[in-house]
């Protein structure tokens, strides 16, 4: 039965389920959406309303809201129905969902926190009435910088020449100026509107008003035809790196504007915001805007506003963009679909991208998937005809694919030594394109200077106290880390085992590739780019801006360099241990070195002049390798499918990887054991593998173990898992689920 004075409030606390209050009559009734303050284990927390005037419960017992933050609904309906299905498909709570659409400071309650200023401006005379006369040479001065600006002038200018505040005060006693607070807004564009060059605005204009290709003009005319029929449709747009596929978002984006409607563009990762913002910017003008946990809490409270106000007509973000207050979405764009950066981690463990076609479905918008290498999702809705798939084979202006060369280094290890990162041919190239001025790129996708270190004497490796993983040493920073629970030390003296005094360093990331090229070409510009180079606020937009002034002569970074940058002066690019990915024990490892090797081959000779990359490998006969050096995606996906089909792995079936945590191992077996067992009893028309330890074993001082769920009834799966955890709330908490895992590590 209905309750009239009943809420439904969905609290960010993790697995936490909806839970229900009672409105005091004394308060006004909240709308869906609204924030509420709400009692909850002794302390209060803020909650959004997804029901108001919920069904009553068997027990009768309330608690009462403490404050109805909102009298208007703060997210948007439509929102708070995405969160609901997302904390429902990826079996997570509402709260957990509803808190990835709210601005950061809207979680801490309290009115929005909006920047201020004093503004001073003129009092327009009274007709027929003599104005006072001013006292004093300041207040005179005050009045004549104050005349030209009718919509007056900030206390801060004013100070600047020599107007204090106390004789502002006194001209407002008298009746000749007035104050008010003005809002201010934290740009995260700033600098941008004044036309200088900043990471914004670097290489905006460098596509604009070239003639589309043939391939692109028929592209964009079946994207137009979709845009003008104005319903949810989505389709895969696959192009080749530097096939122009920016060209078509903007064109479309224009198309959609022009129809009244609004666009929504997500990328992978923060590092491509500035470029692709830069180029909707130059397009569109202020009506763009950003979103994104690099900003400040400020600018992205800001630009949440305008987003919900109406003041903007298109946003760019990150994978948290899916959940923005935009109204009347006509057109999302998810570029660079496939990248696993799109799937987030921790609760809720959502995929951006299928999040995106879901919401395109309920906004009525066209969904378009674009990847040069798309996912293997995807391009199963393509063949199966539940997307449209259009194809790009060419660069723009008929530029050639990079010519790519694959390094064996097992030939290299035999002539030069097994402690050789960087061969004779790589070498070779880096120092002609050098002499010639052109830029070079290096992949290496791991960072830190050593990945081991261990005892000569003994052979025992430092190990994280926490986890299940070596600690690999980073040489700037002197410290040893864990890059699973960010443990850091010193190195020891000693070993911890034995007691020998030699300690040797194994293995190589980034930094030490760094540091062999700044060795080998000492007056080289070199730029390191990975997670310990860009904590500073800024700097991966400052970096990306020096390249493309031509600032930096070699390039040495992880996958984050890997994807979506448009640098037409780089004309080599190396990959160094291509293979780093092959080895681990995941079903996606083929694909993630296809997609990888494919995307960064693809940064080479995008300008003027022609392109080549050299691709370092112990397997060059392993088909992901075959595949991306001959840039040949259809090969790798006929191979690629055939293993998923064989092996009954997705997207041929769907899969749910459940790991259970214990304070010892044979516990979380155990606990697993119990669960998997509950997870059969329910008939959920699916295999169950396990259980067995995750093969990261321990992670922050908790031991895992994991089995799965595969099947073709996904509803049925998940709520099999539901119904299992319900009935033992002691696991529940010790229990992680990902639905459609990206790692099943």
């Amino acid at each position: 039965m209905v309750n009239e004075r009943l809420v439904a409030v969905g609290v960010p606390v993790p697995g936490l389920g909806r839970l229900t209050y009672r409105v005091p009559e004394g308060l006004p009734m909240p709308p869906k959406g609204a924030r509420v303050s709400v009692p909850l284990s002794g302390r209060m927390v803020i909650g959004c309303v997804i029901e108001p005037h919920a069904q009553a419960l068997e027990s009768g017992k309330y608690r009462d809201v403490a404050e109805v933050v909102d009298t208007e609904s703060y997210l948007p309906e439509q929102v708070v129905d995405l969160a609901l299905w997302v904390a429902d498909y990826y079996v997570a709570g509402p709260g957990d969902a509803l808190a990835m659409a709210l601005p950061p400071m809207a979680r801490r309650g309290g009115k929005t926190a909006f920047r201020t200023m004093k503004v001073v401006s003129l009092i327009p005379a009274v007709a027929g009435t003599e104005p006072p006369t001013p006292k004093g040479g300041r207040q005179q001065e005050a009045l004549t910088l104050l005349a030209p600006t009718p919509d007056g002038v900030s206390t801060d200018v004013l100070k600047k020449h020599g107007v204090s505040v106390p004789t502002l005060r006194s001209l407002e006693r008298l009746g000749l100026v007035q104050f008010r607070d003005e809002v201010v807004e934290r740009d995260p564009f700033q600098g941008a509107a004044d036309g200088g060059s900043t990471p914004w605005t670097l290489g905006a204009g460098r596509h604009e008003g070239r003639d589309l290709t043939p391939e692109q003009a028929l592209a964009y005319r079946h994207l137009e035809e979709a845009a003008i029929i104005g319903l949810y449709r989505t389709i895969l747009l696959q192009g080749v790196t530097g096939s122009g596929k920016t060209e078509l978002y903007l064109r479309l984006a224009a198309l959609m504007l022009e129809r009244g409607r609004r666009v929504l563009v997500l990328v992978p990762e923060i590092a491509l915001t500035p470029a692709v913002a830069g180029l909707f910017r130059a397009r569109f003008g202020r009506r763009v805007t950003i979103q994104h946990s690099g900003l400040s809490d400020g600018e992205r409270h800001d630009q949440w506003h305008r987003i919900r106000r109406g003041e903007v007509d298109i946003v760019v973000g990150t994978r948290s963009a899916v959940f923005a207050p935009l109204a009347d979405i006509g057109l999302i764009i998810v570029d660079e679909e496939h990248d696993s950066a799109y799937k987030q981690e921790e609760a809720p463990r959502y995929q951006g991208r299928d999040v995106a076609v879901v919401r395109g479905r309920r906004e009525g918008a066209v969904v378009v998937l674009g990847s040069a290498t798309p996912s293997l999702e995807s391009a199963a809705n393509a063949q199966a005809g539940r997307y449209g798939h259009l194809t790009l084979t060419q660069r723009v202006m008929d530029r050639p694919l990079a010519d790519v060369r694959v390094v064996d280094m097992r030939k290299e290890f035999a002539a030069e030594g097994a402690d050789v990162m960087i061969s004779r041919d790589l070498w070779a190239a880096l120092e002609a394109r050098l002499s010639k001025g052109e830029q070079s790129l290096i992949l290496l996708n791991r960072r830190g200077f050593a990945t081991v270190v261990f005892c000569r004497q003994c052979a025992a490796t430092l190990e994280c106290p926490h986890c299940s993983v070596t600690l690999t040493f980073h040489r700037t920073a002197r410290r040893m880390r864990c890059h699973y629970c960010n443990y850091a030390s010193a190195i020891p003296k000693v070993c911890g085992t034995c007691g020998g005094e030699f300690l040797e360093q194994s293995g190589f990331g980034t930094e030490r590739i760094e540091a062999e090229v700044r060795s080998r070409f000492p007056s080289a510009r070199v730029v390191r780019v990975d997670r310990d180079t860009i904590r500073r606020r800024g700097a991966i937009a400052k970096i990306l801006a020096d390249v493309a002034r031509g600032d930096v002569d070699i390039l040495v970074g992880t996958q984050m360099i890997a994807k979506g940058h448009d640098f037409p002066s780089v004309t080599l690019v190396g990959v160094i241990s291509a293979d780093v990915g092959l080895g681990m024990a995941d079903f996606r490892a083929a694909e993630r070195t296809f997609q990888l090797l494919t995307q960064v081959v693809g940064r080479a000779g995008r300008g003027e002049v022609a392109g080549e990359a050299l691709i370092q490998t112990l397997y060059p006969d392993h088909y992901s390798v075959r595949s991306a050096s001959a840039q040949d995606y259809a090969a790798f996906l006929d191979h690629e499918m055939e293993f998923r089909t064989r092996m009954d792995y997705p997207p041929r079936v769907g899969l749910i990887n459940v790991i259970v945590r214990g304070k010892s191992l044979s516990q979380a077996l155990e606990h697993a054991q119990v669960l998997a067992g509950l997870v059969r009893r329910q008939g959920p028309k699916a295999r169950i593998l396990g259980p067995a330890p995750a093969p990261l074993s321990k992670i922050k001082d908790e031991y895992r173990a994991q089995f799965f769920l595969k099947g073709t009834h996904r509803r049925a799966m998940r709520e099999a898992i539901v119904r299992a955890l319900d009935s033992k709330p002691d696991l529940k908490r010790r229990t992680m689920i990902d639905v459609d895992p990206y790692s099943v590590m």
